[in-house]
Formats: structure tokens, sequence, C-alpha cells
């Protein structure tokens, strides 16, 4: 039989060329039971699979329809923990079986999963037998499977992702021949992109000459891997004109379009012809995305030009341009170590108060900023509005704002904070009373330090009674100091 045939073979890889298989069925007689089987030696795993055939029995009618393999292979096998690796061996299995024939619902599940598991050799030979075993839905061959270029847009997709340039090709010219009318434009877009990524830009050009030639209208996509082809071979005149082309051939470009050219121009450190593009993509009525502005400010940032990126992003402000979910971190901090603290804290309140908020990060950063260039006010006020609009800083940026404010005689302030974050849901740890009543023990501040102690106990940050004893002493003690003075 073709199950005992199946079973007596290790599992096999490739559908080379099989040698053809007299006419089985899986039926068993009425009554009988197969012999034992011996097992199935796996590859995958080191302990020995169950019985292929007990597994087939018992899941596999014996006149078996597509429908009823395609069950099969997805329901039961795909998710079988030992057999999972003999898809291949029973699809060429079922194909020797007179009562049964591929259809392109099981033509099309085999090639997928080949493809989703990197298999192109056994790809190839599938993509081979299924053109000499065509889908029954062809009929006498007048028309072919509807069904053929789907199979063949994720066989194309795989061969691109590894790199397999020829047989992709040669898929796609067998494709051509089997399809009724011409391929879609999405079959093109795949092999062109698969060239472009492995740096075979000419032949990239050439595929998109041929779709002249077949007309085959190319689309935005089209387009948009063709320009960052160019791009990536710095042939940035050849990347403009056909952003020319594709607005005469009537295709609109899109946010990838423009996001495309302003990074090539930017990888370049053409940023003046970068910046350019931003401004002609709001001219022409298009919205920047968010990931237009990291390309432009953020770029800018990573090259030093910090100042130049704060006012395109004043421009882009005012021209209402920003897109929600926009992050000025990097802008904040490239500001900050260049010592334009007062820019970044513009670039910030602004953003606020265009209803963009920043977020907590970017906020902290530019707190830290203030705190080290010595301008507290400033951070205190900015850190009490992030409290009051339930934005909550880390604790390390917030104890060093205390820790500021304790040194230079402000614990009173301090304290002010953290009862303002309390009330807001900010949960301080030890280190923040610790602050604050070291703070209050310098100013001699014997009663506030007392009710910091207190909150500090309650809050269980006060391991024990020497603790307790050794923090109210201390204030005790400066308090006497201080009154003597």
């Amino acid at each position: 039989m073709a199950l005992r045939r199946l079973l007596s073979e290790p599992p096999t890889r490739s559908l080379r060329r099989p040698a053809p298989l007299p006419p089985q069925t899986l039926s068993l007689p009425a009554g009988s039971s197969a012999p034992p089987a011996p097992a199935i030696p796996l590859s995958l795993s080191p302990a020995s699979p169950p019985h292929l055939s007990r597994f087939l029995r018992a899941h596999l009618p014996a006149n078996f329809s597509p429908s009823d393999l395609l069950r099969f292979l997805r329901g039961r096998l795909r998710h079988h923990p030992g057999l999972a690796a003999y898809d291949l061996q029973i699809f060429r299995w079922a194909a020797t079986v007179d009562s049964f024939r591929h259809d392109h619902s099981t033509f099309e599940w085999m090639a997928r999963t080949l493809a989703a598991t990197a298999r192109v050799s056994d790809l190839q030979d599938l993509l081979r037998f299924m053109l000499t075993h065509p889908c029954p839905c062809a009929g006498d061959g007048i028309f072919s499977c509807p069904r053929l270029e789907p199979i063949y847009r994720s066989s194309l997709d795989a061969y691109c992702r590894a790199g397999r340039m020829e047989e992709a090709e040669e898929a796609f010219s067998d494709m051509k021949k089997s399809i009724d009318g011409k391929p879609g434009v999405a079959l093109y877009n795949i092999l062109i992109s698969g060239f472009s990524k492995h740096g075979r830009h000419d032949r990239a050009v050439e595929l998109y000459e041929k779709m002249g030639r077949d007309r085959v209208t190319p689309d935005v996509v089209t387009f948009n891997i063709l320009i960052s082809s160019f791009c990536k071979n710095h042939k940035f005149d050849s990347a403009l004109e056909l952003f020319k082309v594709m607005k005469v051939k009537g295709c609109n470009p899109n946010v990838v379009t423009f996001n495309t050219l302003i990074s090539g121009f930017f990888r370049d450190r053409k940023f003046s012809e970068g910046i350019g593009i931003a401004r002609e993509m709001l001219d022409l009525g298009y919205e920047l995305s968010v990931g237009s502005c990291e390309i432009l400010l953020n770029g800018l940032c990573r090259e030093g030009k910090a100042s130049q990126s704060c006012d395109l992003l004043m421009e882009f402000l005012r021209r209402e341009a920003i897109p929600d979910g926009f992050d000025c971190l990097e802008l904040v901090e490239a500001l900050c170590a260049d010592g334009k603290v007062g820019r970044a804290s513009d670039v910030v309140n602004y953003l606020w108060e265009m209803g963009k908020t920043p977020t907590v990060v970017a906020f902290t950063t530019l707190v830290e900023g203030l705190r080290k260039s010595g301008k507290i006010d400033d951070a205190l006020r900015l850190m009490e509005r992030m409290i009051k609009g339930d934005i909550l800083p880390d604790s390390v940026t917030f104890n060093c704002i205390l820790q500021a404010l304790c040194e230079s005689g402000r614990t009173m302030d301090a304290e002010r904070l953290r009862v303002l974050a309390s009330r807001q849901g900010f949960e301080s740890d030890c280190s923040t009373y610790e602050i604050l009543v070291s703070g209050f023990t310098r100013e001699g501040r014997r009663r506030e330090g007392e009710a910091v102690v207190d909150a500090m106990l309650d809050a269980g940050f006060v391991p024990n009674i020497t603790a307790y004893n050794r923090l109210m002493d201390g204030l005790v003690r400066r308090s006497e100091i201080c009154q003597q003075h």
C-alpha cells in the first residue's frame, strides 16, 4: 500500500522528479488491521515519534478529499510535535493515491508552509510539480487556476527573502506562461524589491522598464522601491526624475515616498535638499508623519545641528504640521548637551501649549538639564507643572530636585513639592524622606523634620527604634545649636 511505502522511507525534503508510483489508496480492507509499522526516524527531535500510520488512520478518512487533507495538514499535522516535519512527504504520498487529486487549496497551503519555513529548494520543486499536475478547476487547460498568482506571490517573496533571485526569476517566468492575462503589479514589486535589497539595482531598473513593455502599470509601491534604490546608490538626480515621472503618470506619492527621499538625502548629508522635500510635501497638502519628524529633526540632532533642528520644529509647529505622538526627547537631549537649556525649555513649553504633550522622559531630561545648569527655580516650576498635569517623574529625578532645593536652604519648598506629588499618586521612597530630614536638620527646623520622620515611620522606612532615635536626636541637637546662635 502507499501508506506502507510512505512509512518505509525517511522523511524527504525534496520533490525533485519523483519516480512514478502505481495507483494506491489509503483504504484498508474491512475488519483487517495494518501490521505494525516501524517508528519513523525524526531528525528534529531525539525522541522517537509515534507511528505515522496510526496517526493517519485516526485523522484522515479512507477516501479523502483535498479539503480533508487540508484539514489534516493544517489542523492536525502542523501542531504535532513529532510529525510536523513529514508534511511534504505526506503531500507527495497523497498525489500517488488514484482516488485523490490535489487542488489549489492544498497547493497553496503547501507553498505557503514551505515559504514560511524557508524551504526554498523544496518550494521550487513544488511549483514544477504544480505545473505538471494542474488544479482541477483549470478544466481542460483552457483557463488557468485563479489561485495560481497568489501561490506564486508567496513563493516569490520567499525566494527574494532568501536571496535566491535566479530561482525567483525562473518562477516568475513560469508563472507568466501559466496564468491568464498579465501578472499583477504586486508580483513585479516583489521581484524589483528583491533585486534592490540584494544590491542588484540595475536589474531592478531593467525589470521596471520591462513592466512598461508588458503594459503593466506601476503603482506607488513600485515607485517607492525604485526611489529608495536610487537613493541608496547615491543617484539622487535619478530619484527626483522618477519622482516627477510618478506624478506625470498620475500616481500620487504618499508619505513613504517623501520619507524615502528625505531619508536618502540625509544619509548623504544633503540636509538642505531633504528639508526642501519636507517643505514641498507640506505645500502639496501632505501631512508629516512621526517618521518624517524623526528623520528630519532627530537626524539633524545626530549631526550636531540641534539649533537648526529646533528652528525647523518651531517652523513646523507654526504650520501645525507636527503629528501627535512625536517625541522631542532627542532634541531636548541635544540642546541640553550643547548648554542651550533655555531653548530646550522653549521647545517643551511650546509643544505643550500646542497640545503636543512631550513624554515624561523628555520632561525629566529637561528638569535635569535645568538643575545641572543651576536654574533651580525653573526646574521647580516645571516639576510642579508636570505633577499638576498628572505627569509624574521617576524617583531619581524627583529626588535630585529635592536634594538641590535642600542644599540651597529651601527644604520647605522641597517638602511642599513632595506633598503635592503624593497627592497626585507619586510614591516617595526612603531616599526622598532621608533627603528631607537631612535638609530640615541642617536648617534647624525641628518641628518640620519630626513631621517628616513620622511620615517616614508610617511609610515603613524606619526599620527600628534605634534608627528612629538617631533621626530625632539629630534634629534636636541641630535645633539647639541654631537657637544658641
